[in-house]
């Protein structure tokens, strides 16, 4: 059976980090039915290159309130989204891709180790720097990741990836694809938590591994 879970999210997604809990537990319901899951990077905010206007960033709060309230998975509001701060996913997007060309179990860790230092640690995931460091604390080389982020075949890896997502007319995230012998079925677009999603996973599972 050539079948796979695809989750496309954003590591600067609140919902994404929200759901990351709930993904961790289809990923090993999959895995269990011999099922792999892959990464794809959503771009939810890729090339923004203006600061956060106040309110705009009051209405991101307000979100990641409302994801806290609704998951509880924790943030640090004090100090968050400090002024002047340029919310542009494209280069956290751009950290899972080269994590996943470079060793593909290690795009995973990395990803949580993102979503943690932006929403707890209350780092700045946009800057190079700090996602070669991440990536050195998920276990891939620093030069090696540093190289390979900068590159234009990553770039190119990371814009094919937003591009595969806008074709399939994915517009929010959290996101989770079943994928059997090229066929796509949508689990989930949009937060949803697991004991509504499992079920539907395994009748997938069931049906796919009947066909």
């Amino acid at each position: 059976m050539q079948a796979r879970l695809i989750y496309v999210m954003d590591p600067m997604c609140s919902w994404c980090w929200g759901f990351a809990p709930v993904f961790d537990a289809l990923a090993q319901q999959a895995q269990a039915a011999g099922v792999s899951s892959h990464l794809v990077a959503g771009g939810l905010r890729a090339g923004t290159a203006a600061a956060l206007e106040p309110t705009t960033k009051r209405y991101i709060l307000e979100h990641w309130q409302a994801v806290h309230d609704s998951t509880g998975q924790a943030f640090t509001f004090d100090g968050a989204l400090a002024d002047g701060f340029v919310y542009d996913t494209e280069p956290a997007c751009r950290a899972l891709v080269a994590a996943r060309s470079l060793d593909g179990e290690s795009a995973w860790p990395l990803v949580k180790l993102i979503q943690q230092a932006f929403y707890v640690g209350g780092r700045d995931v946009t800057q190079a720097s700090v996602l070669v460091e991440l990536a050195e604390q998920a276990g891939l080389p620093r030069i090696e990741f540093a190289a390979a982020f900068d590159s234009a075949a990553e770039l190119a890896a990371t814009a094919a990836d937003f591009e595969w997502v806008q074709n399939l007319g994915i517009a929010g995230f959290p996101t989770v694809l079943a994928e059997h012998n090229g066929q796509l079925a949508l689990l989930t677009n949009g937060y949803q938590p697991l004991e509504k999603l499992a079920p539907l996973l395994a009748r997938w599972l069931e049906h796919s591994a009947n066909a």
